[in-house]
């Protein structure tokens, strides 16, 4: 899978929360590790209903502590050409997974997944939503997002060597 992997998409339900962090980690390591240039990240939700929204405050707050600015990053919803333009195509949890799947045409199933599954199985195999939770719920969607998003950089340099 990782090889000719250009373009990523993070999904969560209304894009403010999980898949904007999770797409700027992801962006962030990328530059890391020498691959920045070469894949392109973005982030959607599966709902319109925040569309144009800056990500949650609390979101980028925790984000910002780790050195990951969230500010640029604007909502908006999965369509229906994406499935065709990016290469993988990430969920945060199996009912965004499902979602998508839904709505995936089927040549282009394959590019579905969840970020989890890049992570080390014994942190779950889903990031969830931290919006009618606390500080610390946002901190542990960071140390999912983060463990995720290294083990899907190291998958994908590997594809590139």
């Amino acid at each position: 899978m990782s090889q000719g992997v250009r373009s990523v998409l993070m999904v969560c339900a209304g894009n403010i929360c999980r898949s904007p962090t999770a797409e700027v980690v992801l962006r962030e390591k990328l530059r890391a590790a020498g691959l920045g240039e070469f894949i392109h990240v973005d982030s959607a939700g599966i709902h319109d209903m925040h569309t144009g929204d800056s990500p949650d405050p609390r979101s980028q707050s925790h984000a910002a502590i780790r050195g990951y600015d969230l500010s640029a990053v604007r909502a908006r919803a999965v369509h229906a050409l994406e499935f065709e333009r990016f290469d993988l195509i990430l969920a945060m949890d199996w009912k965004n997974l499902e979602r998508l799947r839904a709505r995936c045409p089927a040549p282009y199933a394959s590019r579905l997944n969840r970020l989890m599954a890049y992570a080390s199985p014994d942190l779950g195999d889903e990031i969830p939503d931290p919006y009618s939770g606390g500080h610390a719920d946002f901190e542990h969607v960071l140390d999912l997002v983060e463990s995720a998003c290294d083990g899907l950089v190291r998958e994908l340099s590997a594809g590139a060597s």
